[in-house]
């Protein structure tokens, strides 16, 4: 029996930030903006632009989710609990957030190794470059595109990948 890769997000389950088990199924026919996030990088901040997009979007159908990371010199190191504590004190997150995973090397979560190969996603592949990379995933689970680090949520680009994808299949 051949062993098929997944054919979009919706074929993975992850622990929220609580957790939880939770299918990426029970988002079906929503836009996901999935974002390795991290509380001490210089890209931090973005979490208040993330929770406008989602404030903005959300009810169009945007689901934000945020995958803290301690990939990049140790930018996340807080538990699970402690990242909900700064999310919601500092940047008063209210999209949903996951457990802590890892999003590169020999230990990289099966979502990120979905997101990131060039045999299940060929035209956005490649690895994690740092904190806050984002992937935009259409109603049907694929990825409509990608955006890096520096690439901030309020990026009018941005706004026009969501634009877009929220109008597709509505």
């Amino acid at each position: 029996m051949k062993n098929t890769p997944p054919a979009s997000v919706y074929e993975f389950s992850v622990k929220n930030i609580n957790g939880k088990e939770v299918k990426l199924a029970d988002y079906q026919g929503q836009v996901l903006l999935i974002v390795n996030v991290a509380s001490r990088c210089g890209f931090t901040p973005q979490y208040e632009g993330l929770e406008k997009l989602f404030k903005k979007y959300g009810p169009d159908g945007l689901v934000i989710l945020g995958f803290p990371a301690n990939n990049f010199l140790w930018q996340e190191p807080g538990t699970d609990e402690e990242i909900k504590q700064f999310c919601s004190l500092k940047y008063k997150v209210t999209f949903p957030m996951f457990s802590k995973i890892s999003v590169k090397g020999k230990d990289q979560h099966p979502l990120y190794q979905f997101l990131t190969s060039k045999k299940t996603n060929p035209d956005f592949s490649g690895g994690i470059t740092w904190n806050f990379n984002k992937f935009l995933m259409d109603r049907k689970g694929r990825i409509a595109a990608r955006f890096g680090s520096t690439d901030a949520p309020d990026h009018p680009k941005i706004a026009a990948a969501i634009e877009k994808a929220l109008k597709e299949n509505s």
